[in-house]
C-alpha cells in the first residue's frame, strides 16, 4: 500500500492569500501546502481520503486517472469541496471505472454532505451534477482487500472519523482522540496525525499534544500533518526543514507529493 500526499495544510493553504510572512514567502517546495487530502494506491485501486478544495489540482499534480473510492472524514469545505470537481465527477469512464464513485462517510458526515450537495440528491435538479453511490459507515469494512475500521475523534464540538486502514492510521481535524480510539491505534507502521501549530489551539491539536500521543501510541513512524502558516493575529512559526530538526527519531513533518509505503 503506498500513501501519497495530496495535500498538508489548512482550510486556507501555504501561502495563504494576502500573507507575506516568511513561511508563506519561503522558497522550499515544502512549505507550499494546498488543502489536506492523501491518496492511497493498492492493487491497482486508488481510494482517496476526502475530496479537498484544490482536488483538480492535486489529481492533476500526480496523474491521477482513476479513482476507485473515497472515505469522508467530515463535510467542512476544505475537506469536501473537492466532489463536485466538473472534470472528474460527471460520469467518465476514464476516470470511475463504473460510471459513478463510491462515497464512504459517516451518518452525520452525510448529513453534512447532504446539506452543501442538496442539489445532488434531488433528481432532475440539474443535469450535470457528480454522480455518487453513498455508503453509509457503521463499523468496519473490507475495500479493495483492505481492513478500513472508522473511529470518532473530536474536533472542537465535531465529531470526526479518523481511519486505520491495515497498518496505517490518518487522523485529521481533531483536538482529542477518545481512549477507545486510542485502543485502536496501537501496534501502527504509519500514523499520520494533525498538528497545527505550536500555540494552542481550539480544534486542532498543537505539536506538542500530537507528540504526547504519538508517544503513548508508539508507531513504528509517525507524521504530522494539516500545518498552518498564516493568521493576522497569530506569529508564523511553522516552516518544514526548521521544524523537522525539533521533532523525536521516527516523527517528520509531512509535505505536498510525499509518497511512503505502508506494510
Amino acid at each position: 500500500m503506498r500513501v501519497i500526499f495530496l495535500g498538508t495544510g489548512t482550510s486556507v493553504g501555504v501561502p495563504s492569500v494576502g500573507c507575506d510572512c516568511e513561511t508563506c514567502l519561503s522558497p522550499d517546495p515544502r512549505d507550499k501546502r494546498l488543502r489536506t487530502s492523501v491518496l492511497i494506491h493498492h492493487d491497482g485501486r486508488h481510494l482517496l481520503i476526502d475530496a479537498s478544495t484544490d482536488f483538480r489540482q492535486q489529481a492533476l499534480r500526480v496523474g491521477l486517472r482513476t479513482l476507485d473510492a473515497i472515505l469522508f472524514t467530515h463535510a467542512h469545505a476544505d475537506h469536501c469541496f473537492g466532489l463536485d470537481e466538473r472534470k472528474y465527477s460527471f460520469t467518465r469512464p476514464i476516470m470511475f471505472r463504473h460510471g459513478a464513485i463510491a462515497c464512504f462517510a459517516t451518518e452525520t458526515t452525510w448529513q453534512g454532505l447532504s446539506r452543501v450537495y442538496s442539489y445532488v440528491f434531488e433528481p432532475a435538479a440539474y443535469s450535470a451534477i457528480p454522480r455518487i453511490v453513498p455508503h453509509r459507515i457503521e463499523g468496519r469494512f473490507n475495500l479493495f482487500g483492505l481492513d478500513i475500521e472508522p473511529l470518532t475523534v473530536i474536533h472542537g464540538r465535531l465529531a470526526v472519523t479518523a481511519y486505520r486502514i491495515n497498518d496505517f492510521a490518518y487522523v485529521t481535524d481533531c483536538n482529542a482522540i477518545p481512549d477507545e480510539a486510542c485502543a485502536r491505534l496501537r501496534g501502527l507502521d504509519l500514523l499520520v496525525i494533525d498538528s497545527l501549530r505550536f500555540r494552542d489551539h481550539p480544534t486542532h491539536m498543537t505539536v506538542d499534544r500530537a507528540l504526547r500521543y504519538i508517544d503513548e501510541l508508539k508507531p513504528r513512524r509517525a507524521l504530522l500533518t494539516q500545518w498552518k502558516a498564516q493568521g493576522l493575529l497569530q506569529s508564523h512559526d511553522i516552516k518544514h526543514a526548521e521544524t523537522c530538526t525539533r521533532l523525536p527519531a521516527g516523527v517528520r513533518v509531512a509535505y505536498d507529493g510525499l509518497e511512503v509505503d505502508v506494510g
